[in-house]
């Protein structure tokens, strides 16, 4: 069986599809399944595979699409054509890349299925985002876009419920959904580095001070605003603590956070360090009391499982679509989405370290016996075979258990 996936970019800084696409293909590629990843960003890629895994995943470069229509190219069309004849099903990332049309055209053309992984973006707080535009280009192409997929694939049941309605209007056959969480990769988390790293890399940390951390991508749908403010307010009320600030994101966006820091007269306890990944990150996670993310939308949030890993409660809203499995793992706290909220949820937990310290060695323990990467391999195998009739169990999954897998609808 041969699989290839189709994602113009793979830049870290982009967030989450970015890894999934990334850690899916190094967890299927297998001696029976060969892996391709069609992207422009080739290099990026190979720098980062591991040595074991750069073997078994084929690269294909294409090149960008158009920079004003976002369309590819008609030379790049014919590329493209040629690198998924010689793969057996394609697997696409995200609704609204402007070339995903084109590139099912050519799978009609060729007779080849697609599973397509909508990354949340069919979610109800997505869907109220420009939403004219996007009910005109479901109407259309978006349309035969779900309505054509072998799969539509989600990570989370909340996601796969939101997603519902506008399969339904696509005509979609919702039996042929599919819930199947992301891969998570623990490996560095199971024997952690401690603090110290973190403390090093970024001097500024007051290791003295409890911190509060904000690890995400810096984007408006992540709610970092509402977490400064709630900073503040904790600043006011004599919450001892510091205020950690990872990751990156348009510089404009950026400098106004900066100016609402500074507005807010927080700058003192306040910390941007910038993008953070690898064992520094778990580091970070370790040297922070919690994580804070009062996100609109995250469809599955790899951080809130990495964070668990590392030891670190969580601290988030209903707009994560895996909040019950962050409630199951005893490490997750749910507010309402405003700065007074989180201030309260914040505040509730440093007043009890130890009680704090207990929920971080539950969510651990969880995340190390609930995250199989295994079992998550064998449902996208499973789902692949579906879709090209093959003699394998159709994919299987849920919430992310070690139990057996329920059968897909």
């Amino acid at each position: 069986m041969r699989v290839l996936h189709y994602k113009p970019t793979m830049r870290a800084e982009e967030g989450g599809v970015v890894k999934a696409v990334f850690d899916l293909c190094v967890l299927t590629a297998s001696p029976d399944l060969d892996v391709g990843l069609a992207t422009y960003d080739t290099d990026l890629v190979r720098e980062n595979l591991p040595p074991d895994a750069a073997e078994r995943i084929a690269l294909h470069r294409v090149e960008l699409p158009h920079a004003s229509t976002r369309l590819l190219h008609r030379a790049d069309v014919r590329a493209l054509r040629e690198i998924i004849r010689s793969y057996d099903l394609l697997h696409l990332h995200t609704m609204w890349t402007p070339s995903n049309p084109q590139v099912i055209r050519i799978c009609r053309e060729l007779g080849k299925p697609y599973v397509l992984t909508v990354h949340g973006m069919l979610d109800d707080w997505c869907m109220a985002q420009r939403r004219l535009k996007k009910l005109a280009y479901l109407r259309t192409w978006g349309r035969r876009l779900l309505r054509d997929a072998a799969r539509v694939h989600c990570t989370a049941q909340a996601e796969t419920d939101q997603a519902a309605a506008w399969l339904d209007r696509a005509g979609f056959d919702r039996g042929m959904t599919r819930t199947i969480p992301l891969p998570l990769d623990l490996s560095l988390y199971r024997d952690p580095p401690g603090p110290g790293q973190a403390w090093v890399a970024h001097p500024s940390i007051d290791r003295a001070r409890p911190a509060v951390l904000f690890l995400s991508r810096l984007h408006e749908k992540k709610g970092i605003d509402r977490l400064i403010r709630a900073s503040a307010l904790l600043h006011r009320r004599g919450v001892e603590h510091q205020f950690l600030i990872a990751g990156t994101g348009d510089p404009r966006y950026t400098d106004s956070l900066r100016r609402l820091v500074r507005d807010e007269g927080i700058g003192e306890h306040t910390r941007f360090l910038g993008f953070v990944a690898g064992r520094t990150k778990v580091s970070l996670f370790q040297a922070s009391a919690l994580l804070a993310l009062p996100t609109s939308q995250e469809n599955f949030g790899f951080v809130f499982f990495e964070a668990l890993a590392a030891g670190t409660p969580v601290v988030t809203t209903r707009g994560a679509d895996t909040w019950p499995e962050l409630i199951e793992s005893g490490a997750g706290i749910l507010a309402d989405n405003t700065p007074e909220a989180f201030t309260d949820a914040i505040a509730e937990a440093l007043a009890d370290p130890d009680t704090l310290r207990k929920r971080g060695a539950d969510g651990r323990a969880w995340a190390l016996d609930h995250c199989d990467r295994a079992r998550t391999a064998a449902a996208y195998r499973a789902m692949y075979a579906g879709c090209l009739g093959e003699p394998a169990r159709d994919d299987r999954a849920g919430r992310i258990r070690r139990v057996a897998a329920e059968p897909g609808p």
